[in-house]
């Protein structure tokens, strides 16, 4: 196991790079302050450097709000008011959480401990859920190889492989990839809706976003602001209801 600094003091690290892919991108993007005691803290539990993107996510920001506030990466998690680290990874002044927080790391670092499937890295405004296959998808019933992208859509209630790692899932939401990738989930006034939101809310949309009726008439469907946690639980339940098979572990916010 290798020690925080090893992680962190090293050539090439990733962020001078991404800082200016983000600020040259065409897709909306907003960095969070960073708590960089909790940053540092699951960077030791990833135990990945600062030469990847999911480190200098990690170690760099507190998290980004891409297009519109509509898809939230996971990052280093929000500072306190005060000054001091947000307890437990979290967003005690409206931020987003920690990627350790939303993946319920252990308080201390403990080298034998890792993601029962996958690691969340991000979510969306509707309760879509980015996730990291770990070294056994198929154990999961997760799509896809190790150490790619997949994607937990609320219009099927099911797991889809998109066929890229990290660093590149970053680079396509940053290129303006959902654009199409969102086309049938999004309806006109979805970007106002979604810049309203506060941090640790998403959108229920009603009738539920795999039913006949939204797919036929999205534009026709109720829509309101609610916690997070509250969008995710109820998709997680009908998935476990009518789906194929049991979404399992969708992130803690």
């Amino acid at each position: 196991m290798r020690a925080i600094d090893e992680l962190t003091e090293v050539d090439d690290p990733a962020w001078p790079e991404l800082a200016a892919v983000l600020a040259a991108s065409p897709v909306p993007a907003r960095v969070l302050p960073a708590d960089r005691d909790e940053g540092r803290r699951c960077l030791l539990q990833l135990q990945v450097t600062a030469r990847s993107v999911l480190g200098a996510l990690v170690l760099h920001t507190g998290g980004l709000l891409l297009d519109h506030g509509w898809v939230r990466v996971f990052g280093g998690g929000a500072p306190a008011a005060d000054g001091g680290a947000a307890e437990n990874g979290g967003a005690a002044d409206g931020g987003l959480p920690s990627l350790g927080r939303v993946n319920r790391f252990p308080t201390a670092f403990d080298p034998t401990w890792h993601p029962a499937t996958a690691l969340v890295v991000g979510h969306d405004a509707v309760g879509g859920v980015f996730a990291l296959n770990g070294h056994d998808p198929a154990a999961g019933g997760r799509p896809g190889i190790p150490g790619q992208i997949t994607y937990f859509a609320p219009d099927t209630l099911e797991w889809e492989a998109l066929d890229m790692g990290h660093s590149a899932w970053v680079s396509w939401l940053l290129s303006g990839g959902t654009e199409a990738f969102y086309d049938g989930l999004r309806w006109p006034g979805w970007r106002a809706e979604a810049e309203e939101l506060a941090l640790s809310q998403g959108i229920t949309v009603f009738p539920f976003l795999w039913s006949e009726e939204a797919h036929a008439d999205l534009s026709g469907t109720a829509r309101r602001a609610v916690p997070m946690r509250e969008v995710l639980g109820v998709a997680a339940d009908f998935a476990r209801q009518i789906g194929a098979t049991d979404p399992g572990f969708l992130g803690a916010v």
